[in-house]
């Protein structure tokens, strides 16, 4: 396919998933690590504009020239910008504009695409493209995170993949003990992190078939785990007490019945689908409660074609680490993904927001211990 054709289906993808929304939806900001739906298209667009357009297109007139000051997000190198923990507070620029904003942009890429083929704009372009497919699952979470934290509990259209039977979790797969290459292998695009393949000695060890599910984390729930420090990290026992955590994200007791909030609303719980929306610290908890572990990075990697993954992001007992020989890219680009390798766990898989064609067994996702708004959760590895 055409990478013009591949750009114009992934910019068009990110409008998808916000279809059912309201202007006064576009703009919430409920806690740091959600970002305001309109955010994410503009901030996706100024990378179009800041990385190629302006580096490829001769006199091309920026949208708008504060726009750099709005939607840069982290980069360092490339000058100021808005607070993260202000973005909630840009009333402008307007919905209409922002919207307006990406317009500009698509027709200057369009015809960039069209009449230009150099390798480096097909690398920035596919960099790009890879860029808004991650901002298209942080803004179907965002937008969760928003409307489940409504009182009304609205519903709302989400843009979902298609996903595997979740077999049982108490199945386990034996794995022999051997050296196994970690890392990717290839000749398609990939990200920094995944590159430095190489080969790590597993002991023997058993991985399960299946994700825990929602029943199965209830009885967790129901033998007071949640009060029983010994199953805990003590940051995360430290981090349910202030936060007075004691379900899953989006799971609310009601008259006696647990529910949680699902795109369609509120629900009661379904006890066969695979429990979602946990933290590192409630995954390792559980895992410790079966008697059992999280499985690291590398032994998720060395299993993973022997088992059906993808619909929910896996934790593992691995900190977010570079590979041996990683060299982080100059300029600008360098900043996406090497300055995040600290204090931060390492997630394998994908989930049922992941984009198409935007996993792989390479693929390394990396968040905080504490955070659960995306959809993660738990295969067990050990005995």
């Amino acid at each position: 396919m055409k990478l013009s054709k591949i750009y114009k289906d992934v910019r068009l993808r990110s409008e998808q998933i916000c279809a059912t929304l309201v202007t006064e939806d576009y703009v919430v900001q409920p806690v740091i690590d959600v970002s305001p739906p309109k955010w994410h298209l503009g901030h996706t667009t100024w990378f179009f504009e800041t990385f190629i357009l302006q580096a490829f297109v001769p006199h091309y007139a920026l949208f708008n020239p504060d726009y750099a000051y709005v939607f840069n997000s982290y980069y360092e190198s490339l000058g100021a910008r808005v607070v993260r923990t202000d973005r909630g507070n840009l009333s402008r620029p307007t919905v209409d504009e922002v919207y307006q904003y990406r317009k500009h942009v698509d027709r200057a890429m369009e015809a960039l695409l069209e009449q230009s083929g150099s390798d480096e704009l097909q690398r920035l372009t596919t960099l790009g493209i890879n860029h808004e497919q991650q901002h298209q699952e942080l803004l179907a979470t965002d937008i969760k995170y928003i409307l489940g934290h409504n009182p009304l509990f609205p519903a709302y259209h989400e843009v979902l993949n298609s996903t595997a039977v979740n077999p049982p979790s108490d199945k386990m797969i034996l794995i022999e003990p051997g050296i196994y290459e970690i890392g990717y292998d290839g000749d398609g695009f990939c990200y920094d992190n995944e590159l430095g393949k190489h080969t790590v000695y597993l002991p023997a060890y058993k991985i399960a078939q299946g994700l825990v599910t929602n029943g199965e984390y209830l009885e967790f729930i129901n033998d007071e785990g949640y009060n029983r420090h010994e199953y805990w990290h003590s940051d995360g026992l430290d981090w349910i007490r202030k936060n007075k955590i004691l379900a899953p994200l989006y799971w609310h007791f009601i008259q006696g019945q647990w529910y949680n909030y699902t795109a369609t609303g509120i629900q009661l719980l379904d006890p066969q689908a695979p429990v979602t929306h946990v933290s590192y610290y409630e995954a390792f908890a559980f895992a410790s409660w079966k008697g059992r572990r999280l499985p690291t990075e590398f032994e998720w990697e060395a299993a993973c074609r022997l088992f059906k993954w993808g619909s929910r992001w896996e934790w593992t007992g691995s900190a977010y680490l570079a590979y041996p020989g990683y060299k982080k890219p100059e300029g600008a680009i360098g900043e996406y993904n090497g300055k995040f390798m600290v204090n931060q766990m390492v997630l394998r898989g994908a989930s049922v927001v992941t984009p198409p064609g935007h996993s792989r067994m390479s693929y390394r996702n990396f968040f905080h211990p504490h955070l659960r708004w995306q959809y993660t959760g738990i295969r067990l590895a050990g005995p």
